[in-house]
């Protein structure tokens, strides 16, 4: 933990900003009590014919929870390539982010980068009652999670995650992670931080023959030392020909999470970390999450298969780097 860190609580509104603008910081980065609201939704876009489609593309819908956790060598190798593009497609819609930018427009930008990969955005028409409406999900500041981009154009010091998943060669790469969007406040950038080494935490938990629970025991540890929240209402998954499968891999300690990992199994670990109440509420709109004290959240999220050595991560982009803001993801 940085020794320099000093909570927002402890800033007067008179002293000067600490983002070295010389402004008061009441008059700068001081929070708000503005809380996202909805605002409204493009039409939804179309995907050319000669994309695969996942199942649920037309009709909506959710997933076959038979597939088997252990994937064949097969497989394994289309989640590669898959995967690799979906973290390439992540850093470029990442890079879109700044001050001015719709959560639309960010929304049109990776769907397009899926077709231009050959694939299908794997949320687009997902789920029912009703499915989700658009091709990446774009989750600001207390928004957990499925956040559906719309009109909303992004501030200077919020923050927002990516959650992009692309249907390709019949499976999914599911991968996210969360940006800064301009000068953000040190509390919202240690947030990042601790949330990406809590992701860190639990991928190398992954070990064959262990129970999944050692993933959320390692994943409470570090949040919780750190002095924030893990939200419970959310997991991680199987995926592979199916978007959302077993094993469910939760992101707190429970004993009865005691699936055993195997070499060959593909899932995610995505958690969400929170500067104060861990409860969520969903918005009218049947998806979005939002924490129930308004306060920020982050998360990052990484597809891999289990092998014997512990875990190969199947969405890092061409280049071989973590995704979304930040330094090392494995520092304290």
């Amino acid at each position: 933990m940085s020794g320099s860190y000093q909570p927002l609580s402890k800033v007067r509104p008179n002293d000067v900003c600490w983002c070295g603008s010389g402004l008061k910081f009441k008059r700068c980065h001081r929070p708000t009590t503005d809380r996202v609201t909805p605002a409204a939704l493009s039409p939804t876009r179309s995907v050319p014919a000669e994309i695969e489609r996942p199942h649920y593309a037309e009709h909506g819908g959710t997933d076959d929870r038979d597939e088997p956790m252990v994937k064949s060598a097969d497989v394994i190798e289309r989640m590669r390539r898959t995967g690799a593009a979906a973290g390439e497609i992540l850093r470029r819609v990442g890079e879109a982010v700044a001050p001015g930018v719709t959560t639309d427009e960010l929304d049109e930008l990776c769907h397009q980068l899926c077709i231009e990969a050959g694939g299908y955005p794997s949320p687009l028409n997902y789920g029912t009652s009703p499915p989700f409406p658009k091709s990446v999900c774009t989750s600001v500041n207390e928004v957990i999670c499925h956040g559906i981009p719309d009109a909303r154009t992004l501030r200077d010091g919020d923050i927002i995650n990516l959650d992009v998943t692309l249907f390709r060669e019949g499976v999914h790469g599911d991968t996210n992670a969360t940006w800064e969007v301009g000068s953000v406040d040190p509390e919202s950038r240690r947030l990042i931080e601790v949330t990406k080494q809590c992701t860190w935490r639990g991928i190398q938990a992954v070990t064959p023959g262990r129970p999944v629970s050692d993933i959320g025991r390692a994943i409470q540890d570090h949040a919780e030392s750190r002095g924030f929240s893990v939200v419970r209402a959310f997991v991680g998954h199987g995926v592979g020909t199916e978007f959302h499968t077993r094993p469910e891999i939760l992101h707190y300690f429970h004993p009865r999470n005691d699936t055993v990992m195997e070499v060959g199994m593909t899932f995610t670990i995505e958690p969400m970390i929170a500067v104060g109440a861990w409860q969520h509420q969903i918005w009218d709109d049947g998806w979005t999450a939002v924490t129930v004290d308004g306060k920020r959240t982050a998360q990052f999220e990484h597809t891999l298969v289990v092998t014997e050595s512990g875990a190969e991560l199947l969405t890092l982009h061409p280049d071989r780097q973590w995704s979304g803001s930040g330094g090392d993801p494995a520092s304290d």
